[in-house]
């Protein structure tokens, strides 16, 4: 058994948990299972390379890890907190996404599909943001922020996989598409009566976005030693 397996176990044992205690709305005790989660992975991660992050890398777990924590407490700056928190992960991974994205270049038979993209995305952050007006109050503009940034991000990842389809792209795509999933379904938890079909699909999405994106540093650190050779 490699070093990095028990961690990476524990992650999709806790990420089971999560689903079943979803399903049978044990919230409580899903509580625990979900502040597992970002820990584990965060190990795997370690373990997978030797100990070595970046400044930025762990500033991303760190926040990561404090989002989660905020959605599990039940105090009024909750919402407030998780959100804060996730807006820095989303602005950091924008960060390293975009040292990636200026080598690319457009290609004519990229237009249209990079359109319909751009397009749904807005799309989606317009309808979604009509759903979360009704319920923040006096937070219009920090929900606005929040929505443009996970956009730029999804759009800047899609454009990112239509242009160069490397597997490094593929798994920032999954990831951002897990992170705005789980954002959307988080909404419409709040917005719709409680459904557990919709706290499975935001709490699987959400689960799997940490997976994702240990995989995306993982592979950006390879292609980096290669780049170094």
């Amino acid at each position: 058994m490699k070093a990095n397996t028990p961690s990476l176990i524990l992650y999709f044992l806790a990420l089971i948990l999560t689903i079943i205690f979803d399903f049978l709305e044990q919230d409580f005790i899903g509580m625990y299972a979900k502040a597992i989660v970002v820990p584990s992975i965060f190990i795997y991660y370690l373990i997978t390379t030797n100990y070595k992050i970046s400044i930025i890398q762990g500033f991303i777990f760190a926040l990561c890890f404090i989002g989660e924590v905020f959605n599990l407490m039940e105090v009024e700056a909750s919402e407030l907190g998780s959100l804060f928190s996730f807006l820095l992960v989303y602005l950091l991974l924008l960060r390293l996404i975009i040292e990636d994205y200026r080598k690319i270049k457009l290609r004519k038979n990229d237009y249209l599909p990079v359109a319909i993209v751009v397009l749904f995305i807005i799309y989606l952050l317009v309808s979604v943001l009509g759903l979360q007006y009704e319920k923040v109050g006096q937070n219009h503009f920090i929900y606005t922020i929040y929505g443009i940034i996970l956009s730029v991000l999804g759009c800047v990842s899609f454009i990112s996989y239509i242009t160069k389809g490397t597997y490094l792209t593929l798994l920032v795509t999954l990831m951002t598409t897990c992170f705005i999933f789980s954002d959307i379904f988080f909404i419409f938890n709040q917005s719709f009566d409680h459904s557990v079909v919709l706290a499975l699909i935001r709490d699987t999405t959400q689960m799997l976005s940490y997976y994702f994106m240990v995989k995306y540093f993982i592979q950006k650190r390879i292609e980096n030693i290669r780049v170094r050779q």
